[in-house]
């Protein structure tokens, strides 16, 4: 396959990546060009700024979840049908697992992709020292992927005085600047950066930098580079059909953590995803065999979760009922019988764990997770699933169904409420690092629908 791609990637977090490439793939979009998103590592949120710009859904890609050759095959179904491809790097170009390893980072991604990264360097209180800062990049580059460079929250008259002294010196082209505008208020939360939603004007904010981009940077030399590409060779995907089947899942300002891929795999097994919001909604959707809680915000939304009874009612009935269900961290909280706000006050919530969740004050359990299934429900015992957490509240409960252990510390603890139709705990999952875990839960639905007849 041959797809033109870049990658936008830093120094580190707080660099401007998210809105670099929100703003470029704003820029390229109203130029005609089809433009796919991608999002490395398991953030979730940065994803969601993509899909407001494109109006399409983003992807994330992660060498950690999926290995080299999967990952590769994910990337070619994303981008297939785009003329540009952009991904947007986490944290630090070469920052991965644990911080050490090249598994989950940017780079690691880039060089299984073969995708040409464009360096994002904060130059701001900067001169010359600029140069050895991306030198040190450049020699730490053994593929040779890093193929330019742009500088931000810097003035156009100092990136036009610099840029020929990075050209001279490290043979890297400047392809631009982004000057530091008064026009953009970003806030962020203990998650990373709030959710558009959230952000007053948010496409106009980030039409200001794709206009601003449009003048400062040299665009036509950054699409040669993602036409630079070289072409890829990948495996088809795995596909497998299990069961025509109807599942509920939560999709509201506070429940909205989902990977596109995850759902993708779910759809092509026989899924038929009907949203539903336990924010506005009193009841669950007709005719469902199986319910979806994902990840979110639902401590900012507790006491309006809370007031929803006809809601909180029916999802206890139905998951104490045995409906085949994945509940992932802020789902997983729904399910408590209480939650605690910031502020301390304390919610009544669905009520299907004896247990109740609170703010730490701290992240909990933090980073990429292996799971280790302990007895055969949604995976042979034994069998294991990529995950990552990423938390500051904590539970009296976390259950016990499973081993989560650090692939770097080999730290472990015991994490889940599992039973043979139910998982609810504090991981995020990523399906196909192993698809059977989706496939057990779509046949678990449909037999449910058998049993009922």
């Amino acid at each position: 396959m041959n797809i033109p791609r870049i990658m936008i990637a830093a120094a580190g977090s707080g660099s401007g990546k998210t809105l670099l490439s929100c703003a470029l793939m704003m820029l390229f979009s109203q130029e005609g060009k089809s433009v796919s998103a991608i999002k490395c590592g398991p953030d979730y949120i940065d994803p969601m700024f993509h899909r407001t710009v494109l109006g399409v859904p983003s992807r994330n890609l992660d060498t950690f979840f999926t290995g080299e050759r999967l990952t590769k095959s994910l990337f070619a179904r994303a981008a297939e049908s785009a003329d540009l491809a952009v991904m947007e790097g986490v944290m630090g170009l070469y920052d991965g697992l644990g911080g050490i390893r090249k598994e989950g980072s940017s780079y690691h991604l880039a060089e299984v992709t073969k995708t040409p990264v464009i360096l994002v360097v904060n130059a701001h209180g900067m001169g010359r020292s600029i140069l050895p800062v991306i030198r040190g990049f450049l020699d730490y580059d053994r593929h040779h992927l890093i193929r330019g460079v742009i500088l931000n929250q810097t003035s156009v008259i100092f990136c036009e005085t610099i840029r020929p002294e990075i050209e001279r010196e490290l043979s890297l082209p400047v392809l631009g600047c982004l000057p530091k505008l008064k026009e953009l208020h970003w806030d962020s939360r203990h998650l990373g950066l709030v959710m558009p939603e959230e952000i007053a004007d948010v496409k106009k904010q980030i039409q200001t930098v794709a206009d601003t981009l449009g003048k400062t940077m040299d665009c036509g030399r950054l699409l040669a580079i993602a036409a630079s590409a070289e072409e890829l060779e990948t495996d088809p995907l795995p596909k497998r059909k299990i069961a025509d089947v109807r599942i509920g899942i939560a999709r509201d300002a506070a429940f909205c953590f989902y990977y596109e891929d995850n759902l993708q795999l779910l759809r092509e097994a026989g899924a038929e995803l009907v949203p539903f919001s336990p924010l506005q909604d009193e009841s669950l959707p007709e005719g469902i065999a199986g319910l979806i809680l994902g990840g979110g915000y639902p401590e900012l939304h507790a006491k309006a979760l809370s007031k929803n009874t006809p809601m909180r009612k029916a999802v206890h009935d139905a998951v104490a009922g045995g409906l085949p269900t994945i509940a992932e961290c802020g789902g997983f909280l729904y399910l408590h019988e209480t939650l605690c706000d910031d502020e301390g006050v304390c919610y009544p919530m669905a009520g299907v764990i004896s247990a109740s969740a609170k703010n730490t004050g701290k992240l909990v359990r933090f980073g990429y997770v292996m799971l280790t299934e302990k007895e055969e429900n949604f995976l042979p015992a034994g069998a294991q699933i990529a995950g990552h957490e990423f938390h500051y509240y904590d539970s009296t409960d976390n259950g016990a169904g499973a081993v989560a252990q650090k692939p770097v510390t080999g730290r472990s603890w015991e994490c889940v409420h599992e039973s043979p139709s139910q998982w609810m705990g504090f991981p995020h999952l990523y399906y196909y690092s192993n698809p059977e875990y989706a496939y057990r839960f779509l046949k678990k639905a449909a037999d449910r629908i058998y049993l009922k007849k």
